[in-house]
């Protein structure tokens, strides 16, 4: 039997960069609807190039065969606060990974979404990393900070997207749960809003365990 885990963020009320209204009701209109307003990249969602790239790639032209197919979780935990992770982080994984893979990083950062220190301590890719990805041709990094680089260091944060998005490295933040799965490599499903012109949008992640 198939083992489904929903590597998602819930999008509700209060989150950052959501907001979501009442627009109609069952009792006034006879339907219920609401008006939803999403930052193009809150809760778990996918990067396209042209959010850091002039000229970039859209999110609604990422290439989809690199958003679904198998993924390597690469087990990161226990990681403190702030750590820059490097190519070593990565263990035996390092030497398993090849052209076409998609690798999850596991750090159960998930857990502290809804605390400062979410999007302040996050623990992040090394540009030493980041190259290395593009060098092994990796096709997707899921990890589950909200960013892949330190969001109050805009040379970091600049720097480390760019290597991946120039290098065609798809790229998923704020992945959650990834701590239920049981599996090293998993089928990964991870598709995002179709936003015409976007630099990035929400997207639902889905892992498959055989």
């Amino acid at each position: 039997m198939q083992r489904i885990i929903d590597l998602t963020l819930a999008l509700e009320p209060g989150m950052r960069g959501v907001e979501i209204h009442q627009a109609k009701t069952l009792e006034t209109e006879g339907w219920n609807a609401k008006r939803i307003e999403l930052y193009s990249h809150c809760g778990t969602h996918m990067d396209a190039p042209r959010h850091f790239i002039p000229g970039g790639t859209t999110i609604d032209a990422v290439d989809l065969a690199a958003c679904i197919g198998p993924a390597r979780v690469v087990d990161l935990t226990p990681i403190e606060p702030r750590t820059l992770i490097t190519v070593e982080h990565l263990g035996a994984t390092a030497d398993a990974v090849a052209p076409g893979d998609r690798l999850l990083l596991r750090t159960d950062w998930h857990k502290r979404h809804g605390t400062p220190e979410y999007r302040d301590a996050l623990p992040r890719v090394s540009i030493e990393l980041a190259r290395w990805l593009v060098d092994r041709r990796v096709a997707l990094l899921g990890v589950e900070p909200p960013s892949v680089a330190d969001v109050n260091d805009r040379e970091e944060l600049t720097s480390v997207h760019c290597v991946l998005l120039r290098g065609g490295v798809v790229i998923v933040e704020g992945l959650a749960h990834l701590d239920r799965i049981e599996s090293d490599i998993v089928g990964l499903t991870v598709l995002p809003l179709k936003v015409i012109d976007g630099d990035g949008a929400p997207a639902r992640a889905v892992a498959i365990e055989l």
